[in-house]
Formats: C-alpha cells, sequence, structure tokens
C-alpha cells in the first residue's frame, strides 16, 4: 500500500507540477503568438496570410493592434483573413477599422470585414453593413445579411427583407436566415412582446 505520508507528498508534488506545466504552456504560447505577430511584418506573402490566419485561432488580445494594421497590407490575401481574425478576437478596437474596411474596392477585403463585424456582433455595424446588401458581388451580400443576422437587431429588418427578392438564392436564403435568426432574438429578450404580437 505504501507509506500515507508518502502518498501525500507524492500528491503534492504532482500538484505543484501542474500549475509548473501550465505556466510553460503559457509561455510557449505566448513565443508563438509573438512569431505570429512578427511574421504580419515577414517579406513573404505566404508568411503574412498564414500569420494574420493563426492569429484568429490563438485569440489573444495582443494581436488585435497588429491585425488592425494588417489590414492595410498590401496584398487582400492577408487583409481579408486579418479581418476574420478581428472578428474571431472578439475584441471591439476592431469594429471601427472593420467598419472602414467595408469601404474597400475589394470584395475578398469587404467580405473578410462583414465577417468579422457579424462576429463581434455590435450594432454600430448595422448602419455600414446594410449597403452591403446591395454590392454588385453576390459573396459580399451573401456575408452581410449573414451578419446583420448574427448581430440579430430588428432594424436590419427593413433591408434585409428587400434582399429576399435578390436574384440569387444564396443571397436570398441568407436573407432569410438572417431574419428568421432576428426573429428569434427578439423572441429571447421579450416573449411577451413576441407572444402578443
Amino acid at each position: 500500500m505504501g507509506n500515507p505520508e508518502n502518498q501525500a507528498g507524492n500528491a503534492e508534488s504532482s500538484q505543484d507540477a501542474i500549475p509548473a506545466e501550465s505556466t510553460a504552456f503559457e509561455e510557449r504560447r505566448k513565443l508563438r503568438i509573438k512569431g505570429f505577430i512578427s511574421l504580419l511584418r515577414d517579406p513573404g506573402l505566404d508568411n503574412r496570410w498564414k500569420a494574420a490566419e493563426a492569429l484568429g485561432v490563438e485569440g489573444d488580445a495582443s494581436a488585435v493592434q497588429p491585425l488592425i494594421d494588417a489590414l492595410k497590407d498590401p496584398y487582400v490575401d492577408v487583409q481579408w483573413l486579418a479581418a476574420k481574425s478581428l472578428g474571431q478576437l472578439g475584441d471591439t478596437r476592431a469594429i471601427e477599422p472593420l467598419i472602414e474596411a467595408l469601404k474597400s474596392e475589394d470584395k475578398w477585403l469587404r467580405t473578410g470585414a462583414a465577417w468579422g463585424l457579424g462576429k463581434l456582433q455590435n450594432s454600430r455595424a448595422i448602419g455600414p453593413l446594410i449597403p452591403l446588401l446591395k454590392d454588385k458581388k453576390k459573396l459580399v451580400r451573401k456575408t452581410a445579411a449573414w451578419a446583420l443576422g448574427s448581430i440579430g437587431d430588428d432594424r436590419a429588418g427593413a433591408a434585409l427583407n428587400e434582399t429576399l427578392s435578390d436574384e440569387e438564392g444564396e443571397v436570398r436564403d441568407a436573407a432569410q436566415k438572417a431574419l428568421d435568426a432576428i426573429k428569434n432574438e427578439k423572441a429571447r429578450k421579450n416573449p411577451d412582446a413576441v407572444s402578443h404580437s
């Protein structure tokens, strides 16, 4: 069976090891994030876009400003992935830069910015997203509809209703799903109002 004192000692030492392992893991994670942040300024395009994508997965607030800066990268491959990663990080500092990115001439950055704003779910994005429902590119319209549904504010309802007559079925479907999401959000916040309407 062994000595109870030894068992207690072993339990204590294994508990001490857990924080040490977790500290080591956290240190490795921080080094990895620093590495990705420095890769955002790498001359190689492949390294920059991979870093922009990876920083969204890592989920660390220290990446927010470097990703905001990456929205101005010379290549849209990096810009739109930076926009998506900013949405994944969920930091409100990204809202205004992403709203600004909606004005880009490139459909990929408009799409990434709309997706990022949908993930952030902040009502400040509603007004800037609505015009994208009439964008010339189907993917932008579809993503804008999804983003408005994700935000879940019925101020987007009229514009989404108009989008139900879009020429593209995928965009119409996204608008319908967005309207359903808004209705569900309204019901969640105020169940009495919905049951009496």
